[in-house]
């Protein structure tokens, strides 16, 4: 069963890593602030412990600032046109002799030059605000030295070792290693880049993890009966985990934010966030008062005969709508709610019809009903899924 956002509890919050990537946990923040979800303690990994301690810091418009105007060059010492072209694939774009060229310096320095990265956290890290926030920061990092590992909290290190531990939890295996108060260290997400398990075994029994499906070791988990957990995830690439590209970046932010909605509000749909739902009965009765014309589309659609127009509406749900629910990719158990949304957005979808805002469904329909005209469905005999889709969205609006 689904857990739903209980809004008088405190949460532990588990920020998995994905380099950059983790700009779509900044929305989900700002989603978790608007509605004042109490958060008492955050497990973050790599990019998941930086945006971890810019939580604790409680200033959403400074961690926002530093994603939306991120670039190559603040975390790696490169040139952003030529790190962009290649992140791309522009290979058109990329001169073969300077890519020799930086090919050599990477085996040479035995690692990409991430001085820009410590600067950053340098700057933006203020580590009084950390130790005076309500919220426990546990970051995981691998201790080369120690061949393991840790998982610290960040209150109990000495004075001035935060931004260390911070750069030691992002160390990805292929930016070059450097020594940090005499220890090295390698990003903890090689080792456990959805780290649970620190918040479960220090007692906390209502967790929302933060997925952004980046590179690293997922670790099997076994979740406590006793233990809550709701999972927050996107369903649309993020695109590549070293993409640190202020465009991308405030795209993940938006998509972080409406996904973190859904959340909050209990929305509908698989791609677009839809409120104003009814009952399944609702739905199985709106599902029968399809026109004639339109069952027949359905019906040529999936080479179903019939010769009695008063047995329309038996086998459109006996034979019909389950296929079409296949074609649909629903699961086994679905619902005529789910089946009929699934008609919507697949119209919308082909309408073009903006994904990231909170609609009705009553308003979707709408916008489908009014711009269907708007589009040009192919000229033949043929019928589509979608004409026939439209169709019988346009019924039932």
């Amino acid at each position: 069963m689904k857990q739903k956002i209980d809004f008088e509890k405190e949460y532990g919050v588990v920020l998995e890593g994905g380099g950059a990537k983790g700009a779509y946990q900044i929305g989900v923040w700002r989603a978790l602030r608007e509605y004042g979800i109490k958060i008492k303690g955050i497990s973050g990994v790599s990019v998941g412990a930086l945006n971890g301690a810019l939580i604790c810091m409680d200033d959403y418009e400074k961690a926002k600032s530093l994603w939306e105007n991120i670039a190559y060059s603040q975390i790696m010492n490169v040139d952003d046109i030529k790190m962009d072209n290649l992140i791309k694939r522009n290979l058109s774009e990329v001169s073969l002799s300077e890519l020799r060229k930086d090919t050599t310096k990477f085996l040479i320095d035995k690692g990409i030059d991430v001085s820009p990265l410590r600067e950053l956290i340098k700057s933006h890290i203020d580590e009084d605000k950390i130790r005076s926030s309500p919220i426990e920061l546990i970051i995981s990092t691998f201790s080369v030295s120690q061949r393991k590992e840790l998982d610290i909290n960040v209150k109990e290190l000495e004075s001035g070792l935060i931004c260390d531990y911070l750069m030691g939890s992002a160390y990805f295996p292929a930016f070059k290693k450097e020594k940090l108060h005499g220890q090295k260290y390698l990003d903890g997400g090689v080792v456990n880049n959805v780290p649970i398990n620190h918040l479960i075994s220090r007692g906390y029994k209502d967790i929302i993890v933060i997925r952004i499906y980046g590179m690293g070791l997922e670790k099997n988990v076994k979740i406590p009966t006793d233990v809550n957990v709701i999972e927050i995830a996107p369903r649309v690439d993020l695109g590549n985990i070293l993409e640190f590209d202020h465009r991308k970046s405030r795209r993940n932010i938006k998509i972080g934010y409406y996904d973190g909605l859904r959340s909050m509000r209990d929305l509908a749909g698989k791609n677009y966030y839809i409120e104003g739902t009814h009952s399944e009965d609702y739905y199985a009765k709106l599902l029968t008062q399809i026109s004639i014309k339109s069952c027949e589309k359905l019906f040529h659609l999936y080479r179903i005969e019939i010769t009695n127009p008063s047995l329309f509406i038996r086998i459109l749900f006996e034979e019909v709508y389950p296929l079409l629910a296949k074609d649909l990719k629903l699961e086994k158990d679905w619902s005529y709610k789910e089946l009929f949304l699934t008609m919507v957005e697949i119209c919308a979808r082909r309408i073009k019809i903006q994904k990231y805002q909170v609609y009705t469904e009553t308003e979707l329909c709408s916008l489908v009903h009014k711009l269907r005209e708007k589009i040009e469905l192919k000229q033949s005999d043929e019928i589509t899924l979608v004409d026939a889709l439209l169709d019988l969205i346009e019924d039932l609006n």
